[in-house]
């Protein structure tokens, strides 16, 4: 609980004009101690700096209790941590925009020269980097699980309005709150500086996976299950965890790196290259159109992919005549439709259309062909080409995702032994699997799968389960219920990190998209609680929200367009004065 009070104003030649001297208080449960400091502001600072103020000094208070007590249990943590939620809570949605990441630097006291209680916590061994024991079957079938889009939309109407405090929207002592990260873009995450940030996305993914928040193929969760299973152990074991196999990177080194990154690795020469000569894929692959009435199979065409633009012909000897047809794939939406098992590597592609969406299923024939195509489309969807560096990066990307999820043992290795599992396998998997399967057919699956991911670290094995988490389609998606302007039926409103979606509520099918990048304005009429967007070639649309307050959808909005402002510079400052106009709003 924080209480302060005002002392008199100081004077303007001391301190410049309209500042005062806070004088704060942090009450702790009966026995602990409580702390006491001041605080010096000006009147142009407002509410929300003034509680990130509280909060980075408070936390350094929070922080170095944790570390006078690093010994405790997980449980115990977890207990302290709820203790002092009021701050957590805004220190977490502070993190999801990046501030625990590279653009930290380690500090130390001058004169002692040991480590201060932010470096300690964020860069040294840390209780809250442990991860949570799973829960026996039969209590997460207890917890809530969403089983339609609306009970997705309900759960996302709870966001709490970042602009106000939490006693402004009712949140008093004791009271517990839900901590997640809002918005689904996060920066460098590297395990040497990030541990206590993977670890928690770590664990808001793994429950988003248990509890069915998004959808994914049984495939898929048998590789999510036994990534699980081995953090588990390696959290366990005795012997000391390392955050990577790979050996320690001299800081210098790491710094030359991240430059030439940034710089996309390339000299002069090779970027003029890639200007005047853009590559492009040309192969055999089959395509699929679905339309009304007709069950006709998928159909061998030559491929040409060029720019952001496929071309498909007869055969290859027609490649040099007009192609059947063109799918330009800027804004559109990839898909995939893969099961290794079975050898099914495909892409749904969804091409915005004046009329809605155009649809069209591509089929490749093996996880090369299927890597390099979906990688392109990926690119080409945000007007990027294939002479960008990154599609390489995500080539390899999708390789290896690939390669966690088959479920196949490699020739000539024996069996599993069921009997070497040392937890239940349906604690690794959602209620709905857990059913499906009987016990020892499940922890023999598990343990099938562990073998592509077995010679992982802790913080690498973490690393891949939330790049797996954000390759699903419905990654980073939140739900909410509206009614679209001159519509008289209520429909679905999807925003991600990158476009807004609307879905047809009655079949869950996505009708069209429009890309936060075309944006050109929005605002929301408060009297009436409308939101309005305009975006490019006089497109227009206004909805308004029927499941939660506008506030938080025009929050999601300004939100993310601000993280789409950030550039890839490591060492830019947090411009929280632009956050907060983005996504304050008013009421």
């Amino acid at each position: 609980w924080v209480s302060s009070g005002i002392r008199n104003m100081a004077t303007a030649a001391e301190y410049g004009h309209n500042s005062w001297e806070l004088s704060v208080q942090v009450d702790q449960r009966e026995g602990d101690e409580g702390m006491k400091f001041k605080l010096r502001v000006k009147g142009d600072l407002h509410v929300g700096g003034l509680m990130l103020k509280l909060v980075e000094k408070i936390s350094e208070y929070l922080q170095s209790s944790v570390l006078k007590n690093h010994s405790v249990l997980s449980k115990q943590v977890t207990h302290f941590l709820l203790m002092h939620e009021f701050f957590f809570a805004f220190m977490l949605c502070t993190g999801a925009l990046g501030l625990y990441s590279k653009t930290m630097t380690p500090t130390y006291d001058p004169d002692s020269g040991s480590p201060a209680s932010s470096t300690s916590l964020w860069f040294g061994e840390n209780p809250v980097t442990a991860c949570q024991p799973n829960l026996p079957q039969e209590e997460l079938a207890k917890l809530f699980k969403p089983l339609t889009m609306e009970d997705k939309a309900a759960i996302n109407a709870g966001w709490l309005d970042s602009s106000r405090s939490l006693m402004e929207q009712g949140i008093q002592e004791n009271d517990r709150l839900l901590l997640r990260f809002k918005y689904h873009c996060f920066f460098d995450l590297n395990p040497k500086y990030d541990a206590v940030r993977i670890t928690q996305l770590y664990e808001q993914a793994r429950w988003a996976i248990l509890l069915e928040e998004i959808d994914c193929t049984e495939e898929e969760m048998l590789m999510f299950a036994s990534l699980q299973y081995h953090i588990c152990k390696l959290t366990l074991s005795t012997e000391p965890l390392t955050n990577s196999n790979e050996p320690e990177i001299d800081e210098v080194e790491a710094a030359l790196s991240n430059l030439e990154s940034t710089l996309e690795g390339r000299n002069a020469d090779k970027i003029l290259e890639d200007i005047t000569d853009i590559p492009k894929l040309e192969d055999t692959l089959k395509l699929f159109r679905p339309k009304r009435l007709t069950l006709k199979p998928y159909k061998e065409y030559w491929f040409v992919f060029r720019d952001t633009t496929i071309s498909y012909y007869k055969n290859k000897e027609s490649a040099n005549k007009e192609p059947i047809e063109q799918l330009h794939l800027r804004g559109c939406e990839v898909i995939p439709d893969v099961n290794v098992t079975e050898k099914k590597f495909g892409l749904k592609l969804l091409m915005p259309a004046a009329d809605g969406m155009n649809e069209v299923y591509i089929r490749c024939d093996n996880e090369t062909q299927y890597a390099k195509w979906k990688a392109a489309c990926i690119l080409a969807s945000k007007g990027k080409t294939m002479a960008y560096s990154s599609y390489r990066t995500e080539v390899k990307n999708i390789q290896s995702f690939l390669q966690m999820k088959s479920l196949a043992p490699p020739p000539g290795q024996a069996a599993p032994d069921v009997e070497s599992m040392e937890m239940k396998a349906e604690c690794f998997v959602s209620p709905r699997y857990a059913r499906k399967y009987k016990t020892k057919q499940l922890t023999t699956r598990i343990l099938e799968a562990l073998h592509n991911i077995s010679q992982l670290s802790l913080m690498e094995a973490k690393m891949r389960f939330i790049q797996a988490w954000q390759s699903l389609p419905e990654f980073g998606i939140k739900y909410y219920i509206v009614r679209f302007r001159g519509s008289k039926k209520d429909e679905l409103l999807g925003i991600s990190y990158n476009r807004l979606i609307r879905i047809d509520m009655s079949t869950g099918l996505l009708v069209t998209t429009w890309r936060f990048s075309n944006i050109k304005q929005w605002n929301v009429n408060w009297e009436i609680k409308q939101v309005t967007i305009e975006f490019d070639q006089s497109v227009s649309i206004a909805f308004s929200c029927q499941s939660c307050d506008c506030k938080v959808v025009h929050e999601y909005i300004g939100g993310y367009i601000f993280l789409s402002t950030r550039s890839k510079d490591q060492n830019e400052t947090l411009d929280e004065e632009l956050f907060h106009k983005l996504t304050g709003g008013q009421d």
